[in-house]
């Protein structure tokens, strides 16, 4: 085996889930390198040896790919947020379809999947509704760099939504203030929160001139500074209360895109159950709620749920159960005796074990899962499989762009 952080050229061969460019050793291990690109000959560092693996950095180009562009940030490569801005948008949609097909195939063991094509994003740029930054030392907004050692001050970002980017400049703190991290988050018509997250209860001092409602959060406690706790965000037509701590997708038009696709492929009926799994602010029980007999959704945070009882108030036949999905799915379980069609919407880690076994036992007619992380779809996808579910189609939409993120719905029915 070559000695630690050995330098050494290799050909990149493909991306790979992660935003890392794969190649091989030598020895025929397989090395990960962040911002290379397929076909590239490149001169490493190897900064991690394992027995099946290596990581490193990239220290030169030797043959470009010609799909190489020019990043549009400064801060690329630094900065770890971003990590295909070398490569066209075309040539990423086409990146991310491979990998998720990849995953599908290599942990999930599911030959020939059936991937659709991918659902690009309207913005490649400016589309996200909510931006966190960390605070240097001298009070100045910044990122963790791609090595995840250290935060520095940026100068521009162009993911944040225009009105985002409009003012985050203005911030400045005084130094070695003890917030933890500092969000920005953007509703309709373009009204703006600033959420400032601590370990201590002291409410932090700052002078903001602009109107925007202020918020500081402390184990999970929001405190008002100045103007509301919550936001509207608009999805179709319908409006949506989310609070400063509740979770709501980042990218407003790719949600738009979600739903319709979702609305598209449950053919719900008024003598149907629907299970909305990991519900958060309601934003897909809201519009199947006229469709389904009874609507069900289950969400472990407490400021979500409040948001999912305001944004679904006006309908008589939904229930939120508060808690844990791998607690309150298999006491369900024994009760849901109607036809049930259900939408999983987990985090990054997946359906909980018990939470699965559960869902397996209600035995939905038709699952729709929203992923975030293929890796983790794949592992639960055999599992549904395994458990006597059909996958019919799994298809990726870009809600990241220049990101290596891929989010998902795939479509399981009962065999």
């Amino acid at each position: 085996m070559m000695n630690d952080f050995t330098a050494c050229e290799i050909t990149l061969e493909k991306l790979t889930y992660g935003g890392e460019a794969m190649g091989r050793l030598s020895d025929g291990r397989a090395v990960f390198v962040p911002f290379g690109l397929p076909g590239e000959t490149v001169r490493i560092q190897l900064t991690q040896q394992k027995q099946s693996f290596a990581r490193a950095e990239l220290t030169g180009i030797l043959k470009a790919s010609p799909d190489r562009i020019e990043p549009k940030c400064k801060h690329f490569t630094q900065c770890g947020g971003c990590h295909y801005q070398n490569l066209p948008y075309e040539k990423q949609l086409i990146a991310k379809t491979d990998i998720l097909r990849d995953q599908l195939q290599r942990i999930g063991k599911i030959a020939n999947p059936p991937v659709k094509p991918i659902v690009a994003s309207p913005l490649e740029w400016n589309y996200r509704n909510h931006m966190q930054f960390h605070l240097t030392e001298d009070g100045k907004p910044g990122f963790i760099d791609s090595k995840g050692n250290s935060i520095f001050p940026i100068e521009e970002c162009h993911l944040p939504e225009t009105n985002i980017n409009a003012f985050w400049h203005e911030l400045q703190f005084e130094s070695r203030m003890n917030l933890e991290r500092v969000s920005l988050r953007s509703g309709q018509d373009d009204e703006l929160m600033l959420i400032l997250e601590s370990d201590t209860e002291e409410t932090p001092e700052l002078e903001i001139e602009t109107d925007i409602s202020v918020v500081h959060i402390y184990e999970d406690h929001p405190v008002v500074i100045a103007g509301q706790d919550h936001f509207f965000v608009n999805i179709l037509e319908k409006e949506f209360k989310v609070s400063a701590d509740s979770f709501f997708q980042v990218n407003t038009k790719m949600a738009e895109k979600m739903v319709e696709h979702i609305l598209a492929r449950l053919p719900g009926t008024q003598a149907d159950t629907l299970l909305d799994i990991y519900c958060g602010a309601g934003l897909f029980s809201k519009f199947f709620a006229p469709k389904y007999g009874k609507i069900i959704g289950i969400e472990s945070s407490s400021s979500a749920c409040e948001d999912f009882g305001f944004n679904l108030d006006e309908f008589d036949n939904v229930e939120l159960y508060e808690g844990a999905a791998e607690e309150i799915l298999p006491a369900l379980a024994k009760q849901i005796t109607r036809p049930a069609h259900m939408i999983v919407d987990p985090p990054r880690a997946g359906i909980e074990k018990h939470a699965l076994d559960a869902i397996l036992q209600i035995k939905p007619q038709i699952i729709v899962y929203v992923s975030c992380d293929p890796s983790t779809l794949a592992r639960d996808a055999a599992r549904l499989i395994h458990g006597g579910y059909r996958l019919i189609e799994v298809t990726p939409f870009d809600l990241f762009p220049q990101t290596y993120h891929i989010e998902s719905i795939s479509i399981f029915e009962l065999m």
